[in-house]
């Protein structure tokens, strides 16, 4: 009976699992051949011509445990400098601290008498107006800012912009001399301090500093000085005189405007407000070192 050849079956060979690292091959030879073939070539050469390894003869031997133990004593002996100049260091390091504290007590000490002094000096200024004035003694002394006052006014606050950190290219102020656009400086408060003088103000602080005939409004940096006192923005502007008619003559007036055009150009922000009662303190020193009083009586 002739039947059909039968097909041997298939077997499908199994394939051998993939290695976790196949996908890295490369850190792979590098582990694998973690020296270069030159360094091996190198190193299998000077151990055939026997040049490798340790020293061979008795006087390299020798001369090999002379650097070791040289070494060892210069080690030896700069661990025990260390250790006997350390107390030496950390006593010197104790009488500076010591000396430090001192110097900061004693300027702190003499910080304290200076406005002790200050102080006394303001009030024998005051004494004296009262004094030698005579029915305008009160009045000198309202002028020349040694006394304090109060009474109707106006407030005003100038403030740097928002984005005053950013600057500005090719802008106007910048090209003037303005490292940043939206920031106040000394000679915008110079007009703003003019102006109102100008408008009518009898008496002006600027955050809290009483202005006489003889400050000064500069600049140190970035920094705003009146009399030598550095302030921070913003910038409140106090001002005795009638607060309506002051306030509207100095918004009329040309650094009024100029501060207008500070604050819609550059985003200096600005308010102004007419207030009942406002208080001034008195200088913190009124010192006239030139000027001396007339003797002399005018001619009729």
């Amino acid at each position: 009976m002739c039947g059909m050849p039968q097909q041997p079956p298939v077997r499908s060979t199994p394939t051998r699992p993939s290695r976790p690292d196949a996908s890295m091959s490369l850190l792979t030879n590098v582990m694998d051949h973690s020296l270069d073939e030159g360094y091996a070539e190198a190193a299998a050469r000077k151990k055939a011509e026997g040049t490798g390894g340790m020293p061979k003869t008795l006087r390299a031997k020798l001369a090999l445990a002379a650097g070791l133990v040289l070494a060892a004593l210069v080690v030896t002996v700069g661990a025990a400098q260390a250790r006997i100049a350390a107390p030496g260091v950390a006593k010197e390091r104790e009488e500076l601290i010591d000396r430090i504290d001192r110097e900061t007590s004693s300027a702190e000490d003499l910080e304290d008498g200076i406005d002790e002094l200050r102080d006394d000096v303001s009030s024998r200024q005051r004494e004296a107006l009262q004094k030698h004035g005579g029915d305008q003694g009160e009045l000198v002394g309202i002028l020349a800012g040694a006394v304090e006052v109060h009474g109707p006014g106006v407030k005003l606050v100038v403030d740097d912009a928002k984005e005053a950190g950013q600057g500005g290219e090719g802008d106007a102020r910048e090209t003037s001399g303005f490292s940043d656009t939206g920031r106040v400086r000394d000679r915008d408060m110079q007009r703003v301090i003019n102006g109102l003088w100008e408008s009518g103000a009898e008496a002006v602080t600027i955050n809290g500093q009483r202005l006489t005939a003889l400050s000064a409004i500069r600049a140190a940096g970035d920094a705003i000085l009146v009399d030598n006192k550095p302030l921070a923005p913003p910038y409140t502007v106090l001002a005795v005189g009638d607060g309506n008619r002051l306030s509207t003559k100095f918004q009329n007036s040309g650094d009024g405007r100029y501060l207008h055009a500070l604050q819609e150009n550059f985003g200096v922000r600005t308010s102004m407000s007419v207030e009942g009662e406002v208080r001034l303190p008195a200088a913190s020193s009124v010192i006239v070192r030139t000027a001396e009083p007339s003797t002399e009586k005018g001619t009729s």
